[in-house]
């Protein structure tokens, strides 16, 4: 009796899983279009998204230290010298 609870149930909870999935990637999909398109706007209309942690990066600029913004935008985001080095000019 056991084994055929087994048969029915393995193949509901596949099939649960698998809609679960089906409607996840629909949903990531449908995310992505948006930000795209909200990407487009703000670059249409000249505006930057800044990330939160940046505004001690900001700071740093504003007080005139850049390379110690540089070097802050580097360790908050990991990127590369010439990576950050571009980012804070973007910023300032």
């Amino acid at each position: 009796m056991e084994i055929l609870a087994w048969v029915l149930v393995v193949p509901i909870v596949y099939g649960a899983v698998r809609s679960i999935e089906v409607r996840i990637s629909r949903s990531d999909r449908q995310l992505a279009r948006v930000e795209r398109k909200l990407d487009l706007v703000l670059e249409h209309l000249g505006l930057q998204e800044h990330d939160p942690r940046l505004g001690e990066v900001i700071e740093l600029l504003r007080s005139g230290k850049k390379l110690h913004a540089i070097k802050r935008y580097r360790e908050l985001t990991g990127e590369g010298l010439k990576e950050a080095k571009e980012a804070v000019e973007r910023l300032g």
